[in-house]
């Protein structure tokens, strides 16, 4: 093979330490394996140690499976004995791993029709709850009318909460010991607060649920959050008075119109020991636990609800809604609905998340050991494979889904260690157990010779190598520790020139000892390989994910790269319609880099100038506002929808420079609104009430509407036509001006005129009085 021999590179010293270092990586276990000339590794690919003489001695295990149990899936729940229902093939498998070798296996998994179902009703009684007390009086008749549609073998329970009775989350004065309303005028007669009471075990008589429901009074606590998961927890663990059935679908309906206390919240009330997660149901059903322990944490209501196969419905107000929301991310299996004040929608409620939880199938795994990598890639209803992926959404009652499940060792564990996990799907009891040994010891290392003639009597033979004992030295054991020679100096050189073991060791007896170091393992035949020098990320060798070999990351399954910083998972980049990256980037290193311009989110869902986003937030439009359009009928509005924030108004403002337009038509009229990405990752939708139509204009209008404009069009070139003249004439008359300014002569100066009048002078002389007088005479 070309390029870098993972096997012959990792300088392994014994057949076990070769398997580890690659799973095509073989050992010849042959005495006389070799040339006498050259050094020949023993730890190479198959082929190569073929090639080289070893054939019929060569150590190469590899991972193998096999089914151990494997019942046929069931198609239906009721029409059989409930044990004998398998919703998931095959139910127990036998894993037989070497390191880095990976195998697979398919699991198929399918919701039965008409499956039992075990519902747990359990609700708020605070005060404010009262107006939903008297709605749901004959609660169980129609919920048991709705849920016998879907299942013919339903059962029904109810429980209540209020909250911890002691200050500062109760009235504890002797006052309020009998009647916590006292002095409240709006409710002035209650009945004392409780923690947990559960009132009616799981039973298909609907009748009792009324009943119960009707002797309920509620209660006044003195804080505004609830003892709600003090309540869920009891629920949970308290299967036997509950009435859980293993064979049943459990279904835990939870309605509050309030905050709920968590974990540390006890602390107000000197409560300082956390929950143990045990059931402390009294005599008379009630939480007797209720002033000794601390509210549970998230993490442990989960890790109940998953344990004892419930899923968890809230059912809050809509005020409420989205911190019920992210609770639902962090406790798998559950689900939120809105819930009316009055709680008039919760019938509707219930199945509508019924339906909704046997739309889905996702895979969890239980007790994975750490050193174990699993891979999941699901095909789904649409035949694809989903690498990564380990849940289907959008199916049926009935469909089948199938999950290829990989699994690799990273590494041996001790020996004679085997490890069990499980997988199983949210909120099923079907399982499928997984039995997993390591192949770690090569046959050879079975039949080793102590003190053998091979070794020189100073070691053991194994695997056509010698394990000389302490004080020995040499392929044969053959030399003392301490021994020396420069003649055996130049087979300690890595090559010509370089120096002994490569400066990081001393030669003895032909052979490189290598020193210790506080940073790691120095070996090789010259002490030329470390598990130190390898690329690091973030100050942390092979990122965490791999192992070094000599300068190099060995990844382990599920990343690569030169540091191992690269996930090749690709859940993260999967966006809520089931698109990679929403159509608009890859997904690298588990992260979805956007190539669309524009393009943004963690799964580049966000692109307000992407084409087609105007119509990507009309259905949102349509499905929440409207209940239509092409995401109405197949339920996956909240799915595709979660972040939008919609808001209807009567005049729509365009003047946000950042707001993008958008309008569509709706029966000869226009829906128009505007779509604005907030820094929070939502969008924000302002959507008009009504669409905007526009009448028809009447024939008289239009009439007077054509004559107007042939007027105007008419006085307009009459006064165009006026315009033109007066210029022309204008310019007419500046040139005759121009041209008399400039003639030659002017009518005083012309010689062809006379004037009619003419003047002659006449000179004379004459005495008068002896005066002489010069004159002209006219």
């Amino acid at each position: 093979a070309e390029g870098l021999n993972l096997c012959t590179s990792g300088s392994a010293t014994s057949c076990e330490e070769c398997l580890l270092i690659h799973p095509k990586c073989a050992w010849c276990s042959k005495e006389d394996f070799g040339s006498t000339k050259s050094i020949t590794s023993r730890c190479d690919f198959l082929q190569n140690l073929i090639a080289n003489g070893c054939a019929g001695a060569i150590e190469n295990p590899s991972s193998s499976i096999s089914v151990v149990k494997n019942v046929p899936l069931s198609s239906k729940g009721s029409g059989q004995s409930h044990l004998d229902v398998t919703q998931i093939t095959p139910q127990k498998v036998a894993l037989n791993l070497r390191p880095g070798d990976q195998t697979s296996f398919r699991v198929q998994v399918r919701q039965v029709e008409d499956y039992p179902v075990d519902l747990y009703y359990l609700m708020d009684l605070s005060l404010s709850m009262n107006d939903d007390l008297d709605n749901i009086r004959n609660l169980g008749t129609k919920l048991a009318e709705e849920m016998r549609k879907l299942t013919s073998n339903f059962r029904l329970g109810f429980g209540s909460f209020v909250d911890k009775n002691i200050s500062p989350f109760s009235y504890t004065a002797p006052r309020y010991q009998n009647n916590p309303c006292i002095g409240y005028k709006l409710f002035p007669s209650c009945v004392p607060s409780f923690g947990f009471r559960h009132l009616l075990s799981l039973t298909d008589k609907v009748d009792r649920f009324n009943e119960e429901v009707r002797k309920q009074k509620v209660s006044r606590n003195r804080d505004a959050p609830e003892g709600g998961f003090d309540a869920i927890l009891q629920a949970a663990v308290c299967k036997e008075k509950i009435g859980w059935r293993k064979e049943a679908s459990h279904l835990l309906v939870f309605t509050t119109d309030d905050v709920p206390h968590i974990a540390l919240d006890g602390k107000l009330g000197g409560l300082v020991q956390p929950h143990d997660g045990q059931c402390h149901l009294n005599e008379a059903n009630e939480y007797s636990a209720s002033s000794q322990l601390d509210y549970p944490s998230l993490a442990l209501l989960g890790e109940k609800l998953a344990e004892n196969n419930i899923h968890l419905i809230f059912a809050v107000t809509k005020s409420h809604y989205m911190l019920y929301k992210n609770f639902t991310t962090l406790i798998p299996g559950t689900t939120v609905e809105i819930l009316h004040k009055d709680s008039k929608n919760i019938i509707e409620l219930i199945v509508k998340a019924y339906n909704s939880i046997r739309s889905k199938v996702e895979l969890t795994v239980w007790d994975s050991p750490e050193d174990i990598g699993l891979t999941f890639t699901a095909t789904c209803q649409d035949g694809l494979s989903y690498p990564g992926l380990r849940k289907c959404g959008d199916l049926k009652i009935g469909d089948t889904v199938s999950f290829e499940v990989a699994v690799e060792a990273r590494s041996c564990p001790a020996d004679d260690t085997s490890h069990t996990f499980t997988i199983k799907p949210a909120g099923f009891r079907d399982t499928l157990e997984v039995a997993v040994t390591y192949s770690c010891l090569c046959g050879c290392t079975g039949r080793a010779a102590p003190a053998s003639a091979k070794c020189s009597g100073n070691g053991t033979y194994a695997c056509g190598l010698c394990e000389c004992d302490p004080g020995y030295l040499g392929a044969r054991c053959e030399c003392e520790e301490g021994a020396s020679g420069d003649l055996h100096h130049a087979l300690c050189r890595e090559a010509e020139g370089k120096p002994l073991c490569s400066g990081r060791g001393e030669c003895s007896c032909n052979q490189c000892l290598c020193y210790e170091s506080e940073f790691g393992n120095i070996y090789g035949p010259f002490c030329e390989c470390d598990d130190f020098s390898c690329a690091r990320y973030k100050g942390v060798l092979c990122s965490g994910h791999g192992e070094c070999h000599c300068g190099e990351c060995k990844c382990h399954a599920g990343y690569i790269g030169d540091n191992c910083n690269c996930s090749t998972e690709t859940d993260s980049c999967v966006s809520s319609d089931g698109q990679m990256c929403s159509g608009r980037g890859a997904c690298v290193c588990g992260k979805c880099q956007c190539t669309e311009p524009g393009a943004f989110g963690e799964t580049c869902e966000k692109c307000p100038t992407c084409p087609g986003v105007c119509s990507t937030k009309r259905d949102c439009i349509e499905c929440k506002l409207f209940n239509s359009g092409r995401l109405a009928d197949n339920q996956t509005c909240q799915k595709h929808c979660k972040d939008e924030i919609i808001t209807t108004v009567d005049v729509l403002e365009t003047d946000d420079p950042n707001a993008i337009v958008c309008a569509y038509p709706v029966n000869n009229c226009v829906m128009k609104f505007t779509y604005l990405e907030l820094p929070s990752g939502k969008s924000n939708l302002t959507v008009l009430k009504e669409p905007a139509c526009s009448s028809a204009p009447s024939a008289v209008t239009i009439v007077l509407a054509v004559i107007g404009s042939v007027v105007l069009i008419g006085i307009i070139l009459l006064a165009l036509w006026k315009l033109l003249v007066t210029i022309h004439d204008r310019r007419e008359f500046d040139r005759f001006q121009s041209e008399r300014s400039r003639a030659r002569y002017e009518m005083a100066s012309n010689p062809l005129y006379r004037k009619p009048i003419s003047t002659h002078n006449v000179e004379f002389t004459f005495n008068k009085l002896n005066k002489s007088y010069n004159g002209t005479v006219d």
